[in-house]
């Protein structure tokens, strides 16, 4: 029987004919007659249970899945936005059932004891039964043989005796039952370092009402902003709608802002490049912003007027094509952690990130913009031996004299990729004051290929 096939769940009318999770599906089908069964696809649950964390945040963004069936909500500081946690408690399981979902609720000053009291229906944590601690089908059965039936039975005890006899994690899971422990939720989502939103008493289903709204947002983020002395680089707005769809959008910006009105252009540009235009349906009644991308930003000295000060003409003129036309119409170089040239930069949709190696003041920067793709070989090298740099080479048709060389900068093969060589850049000039940027693929004596040189780029 350990290898039969069993029921993983139910619905209502299964269970009013005593068919429970766990039942071998033989006696089920003997019990009930046409039974319909599908197979239990784990994964899609999984997924299920995510986005039913997704939906619920609109109650609060502290919200933890915690698999197969269940959803733990902090509702610390937000219960009073839906009229107490009666209130969000109706209006959570009018959402769910609406949507043909059966809703068990409970509440509890620890996660713990949350889930407890709504998976056993207890009136009470004295009252829920051992196995509500999830010590394991043996060690509730030795709690049994002790005359230990409920957590009441316990938690009056000694946990040290508790601990010698049943192991520390039974101690523990009491602690954290009645909140002597600390049992924290993990969120699915990071909580962004500024939140905003606004609750509507009814839906309201004027989509440019909700846009002005979404402005009074970006306003009172940008002053919390300017009170830590930072600025935004992504904004993310969601809107909720009343029959429990979300809607979301988001902005960046190529360098850090704290004012509200380039933001609301590229909102307004980023909602008319939607595929699927915003639809207010039977009304929103939730508008949440985030910013949770943040840098640091130093003051700005207002104009006379008292105008901001203007952006870079780069930076807004980048925002505007990307809100416009979408992250993957516009590539931009972004830093990249590694010492191999043609690996230092790559390619990618939106605004840039990571910092560029700023070379220091009055000096000529270390390697050049332009690189060549491949590198070019060069032939008839004449260098001093074993590390020294060129003296001449044949480049094309020509010999190509050299009249003052920088280096080396000598950078190994990333091993952890594949194997390599070790490469030795030169900084070189040649007499009609051409700079180029030389390496040598080898070392001489020390690596089993003879090295061989190659121009790799051009100083401007």
């Amino acid at each position: 029987m350990k290898g039969a096939l069993r029921l993983a769940a139910t619905d209502r009318h299964a269970e009013a004919l005593g068919l429970l999770p766990g039942l071998p599906l033989a006696d089920a089908r003997a019990r009930v007659t046409g039974l319909r069964v599908a197979d239990h696809d784990a994964e899609a649950d999984r997924h299920l249970l995510e986005r039913l964390a997704d939906l619920s945040i609109r109650y609060t963004p502290m919200v933890m899945p915690e698999p197969p069936d269940t959803l733990i909500l902090d509702i610390t500081g937000t219960a009073h936005l839906f009229g107490g946690e009666d209130g969000l408690v109706r209006d959570a399981r009018a959402r769910l059932r609406r949507h043909g979902f059966t809703v068990r609720t409970a509440f509890a000053d620890t996660p713990d004891a949350a889930w407890a009291l709504a998976r056993f229906g207890a009136s009470s944590v004295a009252a829920l039964p051992v196995a509500a601690l999830r010590l394991g089908e043996a060690r509730e059965t030795a709690l049994h043989r002790a005359g230990l039936y409920t957590v009441g039975d316990i938690v009056y005890r000694p946990l040290s005796g508790l601990a010698a006899r049943f192991g520390a994690e039974a101690a523990t899971a009491v602690r954290r039952m009645v909140g002597d422990a600390e049992s924290p939720i993990a969120p699915r989502r990071v909580l962004p370092p500024v939140e905003v939103e606004r609750r509507f008493p009814e839906p309201v289903a004027r989509t440019d009402y909700v846009l002005g709204v979404l402005a009074d947002l970006l306003a009172d983020a940008c002053r919390m902003l300017e009170a830590r002395g930072e600025g935004g680089r992504r904004f993310e707005v969601a809107f909720f709608r009343s029959d429990g769809k979300e809607q979301e959008v988001a902005v960046e910006t190529s360098a850090p802002v704290r004012h509200a009105a380039p933001v609301v252009t590229l909102f307004a540009h980023s909602l008319a490049r939607l595929e699927d235009p915003l639809d207010p349906g039977f009304g929103f009644d939730a508008v949440r912003l985030a910013v949770p991308v943040t840098e640091p930003l130093a003051p700005g000295q207002p104009d006379l007027d008292r105008a901001p000060p203007p952006g870079p003409a780069l930076h807004a003129l980048v925002d505007r094509l990307v809100a416009r036309l979408g992250p993957d119409r516009l590539l931009r170089f972004h830093a990249r952690e590694s010492h191999v040239p043609e690996r230092a930069s790559r390619l990618r949709p939106g605004s840039p990130s990571g910092s560029w190696p700023v070379p220091p003041p009055d000096e000529p920067p270390l390697r050049p913009l332009a690189l060549l793709r491949p590198p070019r070989l060069l032939s008839h090298v004449v260098a001093d031996v074993p590390d020294g740099p060129p003296r001449r080479f044949r480049l094309g048709l020509h010999f190509v004299h050299i009249v003052r060389a920088e280096g080396p900068e000598r950078i190994a093969a990333e091993w952890w990729r594949r194997p390599g060589l070790t490469r030795d850049y030169y900084r070189v000039e040649d007499e009609s004051g051409r700079r180029l940027w030389i390496f040598r693929h080898g070392l001489y004596g020390r690596e089993e290929t003879s090295p061989r040189w190659y121009l790799h780029g051009l100083f401007a």
